[in-house]
Formats: C-alpha cells, structure tokens, sequence
C-alpha cells in the first residue's frame, strides 16, 4: 500500500496531468547527492587547478565565491519552478510550461547535447585516474577503451535502478568529501608552504597588463564549477515529497559545493612546494606533484582511488540527469521514435533506452576523439558550458516572463514578496556569465579563438532546422505556458476552491 505522502505526490502529479510511473525511493541526502556529485568540485577542481593559476594567479580563488553566489540566485528561481512542477526532465518542462513548446525545444535540444558531451569529457578525464591508479601508461587508446569502460560500468549501474543509483551517488558524496574538505583541510593545516596573504598576490601573472583582465579572464574558475544543482530537479518522479526536497537539495549542492572547492582550491595554492613555477605555466598538470609532496606515494595513491570512485560517480548521475530529460522528451511526442525513448522498464523502473542513449552517444563522441585530431575533445566540449548556462537563464527569463503576467508559485518553496528581485538579479547575473563564457579569444587563430560561438552556433543551428521541418510542438499535446492556471488548480487541491478563486481575483487576464 502506498503511503499518504505518495499519494499526496502523486496527486500533484496527477494536476500536472501525469500518472505515477518511478519509484519514489530516493531521499533528500540521495538526492543531494546525486546533484552533488555532478556538480563535483573534485573533478571542477583538479581539471582547471592549473589553468586558473597561470591566467589569474591565488587571488583567482575568488571566482569561487562570485560564481557561487549567481548560481545561489539561480536555484532559488529553479526550487520554485521545480516546487510547483515537480516533474521528470528539468529544463524541458520547466520552460514548456512557463513559456511554450518551441522555446522548450530548443532550450531542451541545447541542453540535451551539452549533458552528452559533459558526460563524454568526464569519462575522458576521468581515464587519467585510471591509469595513474593502476600505474598504466596514459596513451590515445589506453584513454579510449578506459572512458568506455566508465561509461558502460555506470550504464550498468544506472539500469539496475533508482535505488542502486542513490547508493552509489551517497558514496561518490563520500569520495568528494573525502578528497576535497578532507584533503583541503590536511593541505592548509598541516602542509602550508605560503601565507594566506597570497590569495592577494598575483605573482606577476598579469605581466605588464592590468590585472582586471587577467583576472577576468581567470572567470572560468568558477563557471566551470556551478552547474549539476539542477540534476536534482531531472529526476523528480523519483523522490518522496520532491516539493520540499528538492529546493533544498539544489540549495545544499551549491552552498556544499562552494565550501568544498574554496577547501580544495586554497589547499593546493598553499601547499604547492613551488607555486610561482605553476603561476608561471610551466606546470600543466601540478595537483599529483602536490598531493605526493604532501601525503607521500601511498597517500596520493589513496586519493587517486578516492577520486576515481568521484569520476565514476559523476559520469553514472551526468547519465541519470541526461536519461530523464531525454524520456520527459520523449513522453511529450517531442522526439524521433518518442515511443521507445520514453519505455520505463518493468524490473529497475527506470527510462533503459534513454539511458542507452545517454551512454552510446558519449561513446560514438569517444570514438571519433580516438580517430580524430588531438585537438577534437577541446573543441567538441567548448560549447558544452555556454549550452548549460544558456539553456539556465532559458528558465529564469521564462519565470521573470510568467511573474510579470501575474503569476505566485504555488510549490510549497516559494520566495513571496522577493521573488521578482531574486528573479532579476538572477537573470543579470546570467547574462554576466554568458558574456564571459561567449567572449572570443585573442590568439589569432580564428577557430580557436571563437570555438565556443561556432560550436553553440552548429548544434542550435541544427536544432532550429529540425524544429522549424518537422514541426514536433505541433504533434504534441502537451501542456504549456500554464504557470498561473495551475498554480490556481493546485491551491484549489490543497486548500479548497476557495483558495484558488481568491488567487484568480488578483491574477490579471492574459
């Protein structure tokens, strides 16, 4: 028999015009968790270490803060889109219901392709670890079939259920924790070879330039780090009383998350045995040195078996968060073959052939980094952080749009009078963020230097042409822009229809 606060979700559910179709296993740790570690400031930390050193120098840290901060912004509007619409997907139906079909699409089609190519980087960087932890040389093919093996372990995992899903994510949690608070903490206790006034020292990265643009240019510290909070929303259907928990777990992701890399980050500036040699550039990859230096071969050798079980951790919930948006997808008729990609299988209760997307495409893109130019995995990822961050502030101007018409979210997180405010300086935040990411470089090389708007250009470019042949928003009937109507119909179930016309008699028409 189910419980009363499954079938308090499962009418929500039902407003929304879905039926029950998951297993509400998964708790508010488990969800946080799997936010938690596809956010991974273990992964975020160690991959951009080196580069944030030698373009901003110490004082770089502080992209951390800044960066946390905006996101904060931006999970408050997403508790209480996912508040009132607690349901499989994310982005996708987020933005269908607060704006409209097309402008979901394409929001989702962006955000889709940016998860499978993140899932695809993981599993590449990741192959590092492997090697380094079973002392295998580190080659072109040695990095392929090791991203494979990652991505179809975590496959595995994934089909075996939301529970088994959960599981592992708590560890990954544990692993992150381990190896940057822990870890963190050991380095600037115990092993600190500067001052903390270094964090205000730029040890001459800017040249004979301004700082600001050194430091600006050190931006990607932080933006890097702060998306994956959103992931707790992907797998709505799954969670008990998501409502409430789920606000609450993307909030955790990020304030967790920010104490985590601030730990990490200042630990490995204040350990590194020779700091100006890595400010200088002549150290590309300095975190092993450090961690040897500090915790001796067979601590570090420790730490690449903890952070291995973090980048297992973090490909199996990218492919989770992926999965779900691909079934919400496909549920509304809005994909080729939406019937097979929205099946739910019987035994683990999860979307399998969605999840076999979301592997053998990574896989394919694996592939192809294999036969390809050494430069290709750079290229192919370029665009994957302005795709998240873009398709972010797709939700946040679609909610800004549905507060100016009249509507009060009515999920049981809601920021009231503040909301528009919040709203607002989440969106400016945003458009801050999206100018950094987009800014072309000044190499010369023309490629390189504008990869990131010719990448995003390519797969929006493609999804608009599909969008605009194929007309898919004309073969669905799935709801959309309907934040107000059911805010009043969720009232109306909670506190009687007396609540809901009360909210319709300070709603103006639209």
């Amino acid at each position: 028999m189910p419980t009363d606060r499954q079938l308090q979700d499962g009418q929500h559910l039902a407003v929304l015009g879905y039926e029950q179709s998951f297993d509400r296993s998964m708790s508010l740790w488990a969800n946080f968790a799997l936010g938690f570690t596809y956010l991974s400031p273990l992964v975020g930390v160690y991959s951009l270490f080196a580069i944030a050193m030698s373009t901003g120098g110490p004082p770089s840290i502080f992209w951390i803060l800044i960066v946390a901060g905006g996101q904060f912004l931006v999970s408050l509007i997403f508790g209480e889109v996912v508040s009132q619409y607690p349901i499989h997907g994310g982005i996708y139906p987020w933005t269908r219901r607060l704006w409209g079909k097309r402008y979901a699409w394409m929001a989702a089609w962006i955000y889709i392709w940016a998860m499978i190519v993140t899932i695809t980087s993981v599993a590449q960087f990741g192959s590092s670890f492997v090697a380094s932890t079973f002392n295998i040389e580190l080659t072109r093919a040695s990095t392929f079939w090791f991203a494979t093996a990652l991505l179809f372990i975590a496959l595995l995992l994934n089909f075996s259920g939301t529970k088994t899903m959960a599981r592992i994510a708590r560890i990954g949690l544990a692993a992150e924790l381990i190896g940057v608070i822990a870890v963190g903490l050991y380095l600037l206790i115990f092993q600190r070879q500067q001052s903390f006034s270094v964090f205000f020292d730029s040890m001459g990265v800017q040249g004979d330039s301004s700082y600001a643009s050194a430091f600006m240019g050190a931006a990607l510290t932080g933006l890097f780090l702060f998306y994956g909070f959103e992931a707790c929303g992907d797998v709505a259907e799954e969670v008990s009383n998501p409502a409430r928990r789920i606000p609450k777990a993307m909030m955790m992701t990020i304030l967790v998350g920010c104490v985590s890399a601030l730990l990490s980050f200042s630990g490995y500036v204040m350990a590194a045995p020779n700091l100006q040699q890595i400010v200088n550039g002549e150290d590309p990859d300095p975190i092993p040195a450090i961690l040897e230096a500090s915790l001796g071969t067979v601590g570090s050798k420790i730490f690449l078996v903890i952070a291995l079980t973090a980048f297992l951790s973090c490909v199996l919930s990218l492919q989770a968060a992926a999965s779900r948006l691909i079934y919400s997808f496909a549920r509304d008729g809005m994909l080729p073959g939406h019937r097979w990609l929205s099946s739910v299988s019987t035994k683990g209760k999860v979307p399998a052939n969605a999840l076999l997307v979301a592997c053998c495409i990574p896989f394919a893109l694996c592939i192809c980094i294999y036969v390809g130019p050494e430069s290709l995995l750079t290229q192919v990822t370029s665009f994957a952080i302005l795709g998240i961050y873009v398709a972010f502030q797709g939700v946040v101007l679609a909610s800004l749009r549905q507060r100016l018409r009249g509507w009060k979210p009515a999920g049981p997180f809601s920021l009231g009078s503040a909301g528009m405010l919040v709203n607002i300086l989440a969106l400016a935040y945003g458009i801050f963020a999206m100018v950094l990411l987009a800014w072309p470089g000044s190499t010369g090389d023309f490629v390189a230097d504008w990869i990131v708007l010719i990448g995003f250009a390519v797969v929006a470019g493609a999804g608009a042409l599909y969008l605009f042949i194929a007309n898919p928003d004309r073969k669905s009937d799935a709801p959309s822009d309907d934040a107000i109507e059911v805010a009043a119909k969720l009232r109306a179930a909670a506190h009687g229809p007396a609540a809901a016309r009360a909210d319709e008699s300070t709603t103006p028409s639209h």
